[in-house]
């Protein structure tokens, strides 16, 4: 391989880790963290911190900190969060359906332990995980870093917001595997999430509309005590 060939890899790989990695460190905690030698109350902490601090040394220098149409951004996110509460709340028995709960998708359940879901502090982190790492963390993955590297490897030469149907729809549909039973409501709100990327071109945008959709998500589930959407 040329020199400058290897060179240019070698630069791809680097600015490629700083949308990735947040993502994948996430993952590693999402599998390790009940494992931890340390008290629930203090895994939400731990986690939120490790992550703050993952996110602000990866963060992206070619993203800009402030959103783009902040006003639609967050209208749009309002938007979202009903529409996926929306088959819950008009169709009884919605979820119990196969489409939904099986041995491939999994089945309706809290990550959290009954004796977590009393504990005002273990639902404050978990709010904050919500609200503030998981947006960043995905949208620097699936549309920041994904939808561009599917359409051309260089992933940087891809303006931000650009298309094509396979980048766009790979996107989608990987975006709602990872939503399990809920997985219906995650493909619509990826081909939304990804329709405002188009739209907007703006990373922060999509992050503050995805943040918005996750707090209001949180509040729903504190206040009703629908626990099953924290999957």
């Amino acid at each position: 391989m040329p020199v400058q060939s290897e060179i240019a890899v070698k630069r791809e790989s680097g600015q490629s880790a700083r949308y990735v990695a947040p993502f994948l460190i996430f993952l590693l905690f999402l599998a390790i963290g009940p494992r931890l030698p340390i008290p629930a109350q203090w895994e939400g902490a731990l986690r939120v911190g490790v992550m703050a601090v993952v996110c602000w040394v990866c963060w992206p220098r070619e993203i800009a900190f402030r959103p783009r149409y902040p006003a639609a951004g967050i209208a749009i996110g309002v938007a979202v969060f009903g529409l996926w509460i929306a088959p819950d709340l008009l169709v009884r028995g919605y979820r119990e359906s196969f489409l939904f709960s099986n041995s491939v998708i999994g089945h309706l359940h809290s990550s959290l332990s009954t004796a977590a879901l009393r504990d005002p502090w273990v639902l404050v982190w978990r709010t904050a995980r919500a609200v503030v790492i998981v947006p960043i963390v995905e949208e620097l993955f699936w549309r920041g870093w994904l939808m561009r590297w599917l359409i051309n490897a260089e992933f940087q030469n891809v303006p931000l917001g650009s298309y094509s149907p396979l980048s766009f729809w790979v996107t989608a549909v990987l975006f709602a595997s990872e939503h399990g039973p809920y997985w219906d409501v995650g493909l619509l709100t990826g081909i939304i999430y990804n329709l405002w990327m188009i739209r907007s071109k703006s990373v922060s945008s999509c992050i503050l509309m995805h943040a918005v959709t996750n707090a209001a998500l949180s509040a729903y589930v504190i206040a009703a005590a629908q626990w099953q959407y924290w999957q």
